[in-house]
């Protein structure tokens, strides 16, 4: 992520790594600033830079931060209350709340849900490194639902395996907009990168996109939205938000697919997930219940 600032007045005389501890809104700390300086991802009018170089007024500044480059030192343990819906010496299940980020990164580095693992238990895998402890697998911050975390780097490698090759079976019920007029169907349209809003996907022609399908079924029909469970056989970026709104029924709540204001939330959750237990090899299945509001009449 590239971010470029120019140096005001205020800042005039500063060292280049005193300078970027300022405008970087939560940079983990001084050491990684010198890091990003050390390893060429900071440039001053175009060139690299040194530590020691003092800014001066109308200098243009462009960092790549890379948060692959964290250390443990650069992530905080707090104390954040997690619904623990399942745990055992190697894997945990979490019901992760709406508005929780799984990992930290520019910008937000406490808060997420790794912050609250590390807060809570000894171990972790660091397989993903050491920014993302446990993580094997992630949702999105307006999702909510089942998320599994690795505890030991076995359990996380037989895990990332099993994700590979497809064979986790997760469920998501979601309200989307609009009477959906069939009781079940699959949407098979490939996914690629929006050319306009970088952090948004688009349905893109054969061959232009990765493969992307998803089954739906109906679970209850209200006067102006469904709700309807969905089952990613794939697991590209904002799959289920893509494909719904390509389907003409967005998920309610959904900002960068349809409107926000259609619902108090993004109405998407991650149910159930099922899979071989990476140390026991028996298989495993947890489910939850949808939140209240999406039962709730229009």
């Amino acid at each position: 992520m590239k971010q470029t600032f120019f140096v005001q007045e205020a800042y005039q005389d500063l060292r280049l790594d005193v300078y970027l501890t300022h405008v970087i809104e939560s940079i983990p700390s001084r050491s990684f600033v010198k890091k990003l300086i050390d390893t060429a991802l900071v440039t001053v009018n175009g060139k690299g830079a040194k530590t020691k170089y003092k800014v001066t007024i109308g200098d243009r500044v462009e960092v790549n931060i890379d948060p692959a480059a964290w250390g443990p030192q650069d992530l905080l343990a707090q104390k954040i209350d997690l619904d623990i819906f399942y745990e055992d010496p190697d894997i945990v299940v979490v019901n992760k709340p709406v508005d929780l980020t799984v990992h930290p990164a520019v910008g937000g580095r406490s808060g997420t849900l790794v912050n609250a693992l590390l807060g809570r238990f000894e171990e972790l895998s660091d397989v993903n490194g050491p920014v993302r402890p446990g993580i094997v697998h992630r949702l999105d911050r307006d999702t909510s639902g089942l998320i599994v975390i690795a505890k030991t780097n076995v359990s996380h490698a037989r895990l990332a395996r099993q994700f590979e090759k497809h064979t986790v079976m997760k469920r998501y019920v979601a309200r989307v907009q609009g009477v959906v007029q069939f009781d079940q169907g699959v949407v098979n349209a490939q996914i690629g990168r929006h050319q306009k809003y970088h952090d948004q996907r688009r349905i893109v022609e054969e061959g232009e996109g990765k493969e992307a399908v998803t089954l739906y079924r109906v679970i209850r029909r209200f006067k102006k939205s469904t709700l309807v469970a969905l089952y990613p056989q794939t697991g590209r970026t904002h799959q289920l938000r893509v494909h719904m709104k390509h389907l003409g029924h967005p998920i309610l709540g959904d900002e960068k697919y349809g409107r926000k204001d259609s619902f108090p939330r993004l109405a998407l959750h991650a149910q159930s997930i099922a899979f071989e237990h990476p140390i026991t090899r028996q298989p495993v299945e947890f489910s939850c219940p949808p939140p209240a509001e999406f039962l709730q009449e229009n």
